[in-house]
């Protein structure tokens, strides 16, 4: 990450960011009722590999417990803060240190386009 990029993101206060799922993701639970989030692999070197080595056309990333229980509070009105009360209601002290461990949760979740911030500014 470029100074300038790192110096962007330590200025925002991502407790007041709203996540909001990508639309085009596709995801499930499993019998453990388990989120899996399901990556379609596009491009031209992922459709050779598809066709000649027999890859996966999508990716299955398992979530968590905490990240199963966060998933489905991700409705573009609650704000991290919001997800964040609710995590530390449902697991206490399991969930500390919180808010750093949920804003780089969140940090992660949009770093691989599986969430936006729709009341993020990009200045």
């Amino acid at each position: 990450m470029k100074n300038k990029e790192k110096k962007k993101d330590s200025q925002i206060n991502y407790l007041d960011l709203i996540p909001k799922k990508n639309e085009e993701l596709r995801w499930h639970t499993d019998f453990k009722k388990r989120v899996i989030l399901e990556v379609e692999n596009r491009g031209i070197f992922n459709t050779i590999a598809q066709k000649i080595f027999g890859k996966p056309r999508f990716t299955k990333v398992h979530l968590d417990d905490m990240g199963t229980f966060v998933w489905p509070l991700i409705d573009g009105e609650k704000t991290v803060e919001d997800i964040g009360k609710l995590v530390k209601e449902e697991f206490g002290e399991k969930a500390e240190p919180l808010y750093p461990r949920i804003v780089k949760y969140f940090q992660i979740m949009e770093s691989y386009h599986f969430v936006v911030f729709t009341n993020r500014s990009e200045g």
